[in-house]
């Protein structure tokens, strides 16, 4: 029986508690992202490898063609393979997040009939999870790099850690207005993947973008991925003469203008994300 106490304070102990929405957030990001970790890294016996060799493969390509083009020469206080690792794995980190993040919404779809998942939550989840293996990644590249006697230990770990989660958080912005527009549009998805290659050439990841004409210097600087990558390498390097205009202002500017139309479209588009 309540006793008036109970009936006083609305004591409901014995009922069923409501939890917040932020613990149903948490729940649904643990759900998804184990079932993420195991579909990338226990389904495909090679995923690891893969992840691994892609890298040290575009490496020995570079150092191939470097030895045709002395490349090392156009790089100012910084050693060129340790230059261009950098870069790379700066870019896959963005790349991941932006290619992987476009095609979340499409691939969770039967998830979206519980109503606590919304579709940002896979996005956000496997751009989570891929900054997370790339950071693997980055680190197994600098205990190999002091093995083998490359400079490639930061030396400002602090700027070199905001650097890489700029790049995250760039991706992150990046995929989630993908994956909104590409569910909406699926040629949008062709499009970018085609981009792909453009980009890694444009952004300054295998040369660098100071030798250009300043004419065409400034208009490939208002991508802001080499802003990206050339605060990155100023953080391995500290002597390192970054491309002429860069600016960490400009690439927040975007991160955040990114990320906010992302959420947006997602707010927006809602229902229509999850019938498609």
């Amino acid at each position: 029986m309540t006793t008036s106490t109970e009936r006083a304070t609305g004591d409901k102990r014995s009922g069923p508690k409501t939890r917040s929405a932020w613990a149903v957030t948490r729940s649904v990001w643990y759900a998804m992202f184990i079932r993420e970790a195991i579909g990338r890294t226990m389904t495909d016996r090679m995923g690891w490898f893969w992840m691994v060799l892609e890298p040290f493969a575009m490496v020995a390509l570079m150092v191939g063609i470097r030895s045709f083009i002395k490349g090392d020469r156009l790089i100012v206080n910084a050693p060129f393979i340790p230059w261009m690792i950098t870069g790379l794995l700066g870019f896959y980190l963005l790349r991941d997040g932006m290619t992987r993040g476009m095609s979340a919404v499409k691939a969770n779809q039967a998830l979206f009939t519980y109503r606590q998942v919304q579709t940002t939550d896979p996005v956000i989840v496997r751009v989570f999870l891929d900054g997370m293996l790339r950071t693997f990644v980055l680190i197994l590249f600098i205990c190999i790099g002091g093995l083998l006697g490359l400079e490639l230990y930061p030396d400002n770990v602090i700027r070199s850690f905001f650097s890489w989660f700029s790049l995250w958080s760039l991706g992150l912005g990046l995929g989630l207005t993908l994956s909104a527009l590409a569910t909406l549009v699926e040629e949008i998805e062709k499009i970018v993947k085609l981009t792909s290659l453009p980009l890694i050439i444009i952004s300054g990841v295998m040369f660098p973008l100071n030798h250009l004409p300043h004419w065409l210097l400034e208009y490939a600087m208002i991508n802001p991925i080499p802003h990206g990558l050339e605060m990155l390498r100023l953080g391995f390097f500290e002597n390192y003469h970054v491309v002429k205009g860069t600016s960490g202002f400009y690439l927040w500017a975007f991160i955040l203008g990114s990320n906010a139309l992302g959420l947006m479209l997602h707010i927006r588009f809602s229902h229509k994300l999850k019938a498609q």
